[in-house]
């Protein structure tokens, strides 16, 4: 990979839009050339609800990194999320010509692209096809065909599916936004390559990334994707509970939430009391920090119920040697890990996307709201490097730049992107 390919992550929150600009450095870390991060108006649930407060978050987010990396922003890796993903296992098989031929990367690619063809609910399209291992003539585990001989093909797939609606406002935002998508990535997938080791996927953990409005969760074991869902509950649902309890205004509920809050109510203490101004012309509030705690520990306890549910339904609870890895901004929340480790049983530690990171990024970046953000640009990078080894074009194609620095040209042609994003488009221009 060149020196100069720039990658940027999009990551389109409920409560905030985050801009990264990265390129892996000569050590396989990822450099951060610049960032923007800018409050999110338009989304709810990781759900776009206004296109135009959204685009106007995104442009924002954007000019802030461009102006800090000098890199012309042009193409992105979008983050899709929300309470409207879900997964299904699938098999798939393909019968071949000739039994005596090696397996080519040809054939494989059929087969993946094969599962986009499956038949899906009104409204529903498939987001992403990802392959767990192939069968070659009944032999099973195999992680790499290629080069095999065999007279059948098959292979155990994880598909994403996702609401059509929702995938078209979010390109449609990136179209009005005058950028374009070099692809649409899963987000808890994007945070998983960020925050977790290739140990921790072979032995077995699941990434629970609290977000704003939704909490992702993605299993690996034996270094294979085995579970994804999304919870449509997040950090914002625990803002709005100190509010009503404490009958405070939300930009009040979500400061004490983040500066005194806490996941464990037996941790605060009864004579600890926090102040917080009273609206106009009326006395200050005060409120104790274990009523505080209370209230954050109950919803909490409800989020991590239906993490813990997920978990027993993928059949992977016994299995998850490396426990559970806590990511996003609502695992910063204080015990919020002992409180996780209490209900389900399972060892937890808090993830963040240093490990992946050069050494000369900002402080900021190493916090997990940024995980998200990082995993975007990593998952890309991984992407077009995929891409460039299994092109078959010309040398030149490979040297394309999807964002340059000011001032430099750049090229490069997503005609032939995956499957969803192939058809997003072609309906964005249909519509059009």
């Amino acid at each position: 990979m060149e020196e100069n390919d720039i990658i940027v992550g999009l990551d389109i929150g409920t409560t905030k839009i985050a801009t990264i600009v990265g390129q892996k450095d000569e050590f396989g870390k990822i450099e951060i050339l610049g960032y923007g991060k800018t409050e999110s108006i338009g989304v709810k649930r990781g759900v776009v609800i206004n296109i135009e407060d959204t685009v106007t978050s995104i442009r924002t987010a954007v000019a802030q990194a461009g102006e800090k990396s000098d890199v012309d922003v042009k193409y992105v890796n979008v983050g899709i999320a929300g309470q409207h993903i879900k997964s299904i296992q699938h098999r798939g098989s393909l019968i071949r010509e000739d039994a005596e031929k090696e397996i080519t990367n040809t054939e494989v690619e059929k087969l993946i692209s094969d599962m986009y063809k499956l038949n899906m609910s009104p409204g529903e399209e498939i987001i992403e096809v990802i392959p767990q291992d192939f069968i070659v003539d009944d032999e099973d585990g195999i992680r790499h065909p290629v080069g095999m001989l065999g007279n059948k093909l098959e292979a155990n797939f994880h598909i994403i599916i996702g609401q059509i609606a929702a995938a078209k406002n979010i390109y449609k935002c990136i179209v009005k936004a005058g950028l374009e998508m070099a692809d649409l990535i899963l987000e808890p997938m994007a945070s998983a390559q960020a925050v977790l080791s290739e140990e921790e996927k072979e032995a077995g953990v699941a990434l629970v990334d609290i977000g704003g409005g939704t909490t992702d969760i993605a299993i690996f074991q034996d270094s294979i994707i085995r579970h994804t869902a999304v919870i449509p509950f997040g950090g914002d649902i625990v803002t709005e509970d100190v509010k009503e309890g404490c009958s405070i205004i939300r930009r009040h509920a979500e400061e004490l939430k983040v500066k005194f809050g806490s996941a464990l109510a037996e941790e605060s203490k009864d004579n600890e009391v926090v102040a917080i101004p009273g609206l106009r012309g009326r006395p200050p509030k005060e409120i104790t920090l274990k009523n505080l705690a209370s209230i954050i520990q109950a919803r909490m306890e409800e989020i991590i119920d239906h993490v813990h549910y997920e978990i027993k339904t993928s059949g992977f609870e016994k299995k998850l040697i490396a426990g559970i890895v806590l990511t996003g901004g609502g695992s910063q929340l204080k015990h919020v890990n002992q409180l996780m480790e209490f209900k389900t049983g399972i060892e937890t530690r808090i993830g963040y996307p240093n490990e992946h990171l050069a050494k000369e990024v900002p402080e900021e970046m190493a916090s997990p709201m940024y995980a998200t953000g990082i995993g975007l640009v990593i998952e890309g990078i991984k992407r077009m490097e995929s891409d460039i080894k299994t092109s078959k074009g010309d040398v030149e194609k490979s040297s394309d730049k999807p964002n340059a620095k000011k001032g430099e040209t750049k090229e490069r042609d997503f005609s032939g992107s995956r499957g969803f994003l192939g058809k997003v488009k072609k309906w964005f221009e249909d519509d059009n």
